[in-house]
């Protein structure tokens, strides 16, 4: 298998990084037992202005936390001392800070016990640093932002939340109930993607997800249809094979 320094180095260098600031951010807690990862991922983010505390382990890393309460979890699936879903699942027991699992290439069925088990987002190696940094930005502006935003805004999309009302590129866009709901949820989620089974359950309060699946997806391809100027192209609403799906985020 490739280290992850081969899977990375090529895309930090091609990455335009920020140079070191004195001004610290969010903490990060940076869970991998691969020093090639520790290093060049704590140099980036660092850089990009985040106060970064790697661990090498598992038991590392549910012993820091108790002390370092970071406002963002960054956690290396693959380690040597425990079952990286073992280390999420007690995370999640302890803290409602965003989880960004990292890993190889996970099947489509692995993805959905993550998200299930309480991972807010994924990211496959390898990948770009500024992907990376832009899936931070999301989870937690989603954890920190505003509860009482009242508008959003994503590029040509506008979704005031006191009135209900949908705009794309100025104009209104007349929504169904339902449809509404799904979006609200997205947009509530931005850049993070749900899981079919829990938008379900968020839409319609059921379980039983073979029964409504199709009508998920319906109501998906219409809300694209009144949002987006070709269907086909997925400007807002983005699509995880198999998995579920993500509002776009800059």
């Amino acid at each position: 298998m490739a280290t992850f320094m081969q899977d990375i180095r090529p895309m930090v260098e091609s990455s335009s990084i920020p140079k070191r600031s004195e001004k610290r951010g969010p903490r990060i807690l940076l869970v991998g037992d691969d020093e090639s990862m520790i290093e060049i991922l704590s140099s980036a983010l660092e850089s990009a202005g985040y106060k970064v505390c790697p661990v090498g382990t598992g038991r590392e890393a549910l012993r820091t936390f108790q002390f370092s309460r970071p406002d963002l979890i960054l956690l290396d699936l693959h380690l040597h001392d425990m079952d990286g879903r073992q280390v999420l699942r007690r995370l999640r027991e302890w803290t409602d800070a965003p989880i960004i699992v990292v890993s190889v290439q996970l099947k489509e069925s692995e993805k959905i016990a993550c998200l299930d088990t309480g991972a807010d987002d994924y990211i496959t190696r390898p990948f770009m640093i500024g992907e990376l940094l832009a899936r931070l930005r999301a989870a937690l502006r989603r954890a920190f932002g505003t509860p009482q935003m009242e508008v959003f805004t994503e590029g040509d999309l506008k979704l005031d939340f006191s009135t209900r009302e949908v705009f794309v590129a100025s104009q209104k866009v007349k929504l169904t109930a339902t449809e509404y709901d799904l979006l609200k949820l997205l947009v509530s989620h931005s850049g993070v993607v749900r899981t079919h089974y829990q938008l379900i359950h968020e839409l319609w309060g059921t379980t039983q997800y073979q029964d409504v699946v199709h009508l998920l997806r319906v109501t998906v391809s219409n809300l694209r249809k009144k949002l987006e100027n070709d269907p086909g192209i997925a400007r807002f609403i983005v699509t995880e094979p198999g998995v579920g799906y993500r509002l776009a985020s800059s």
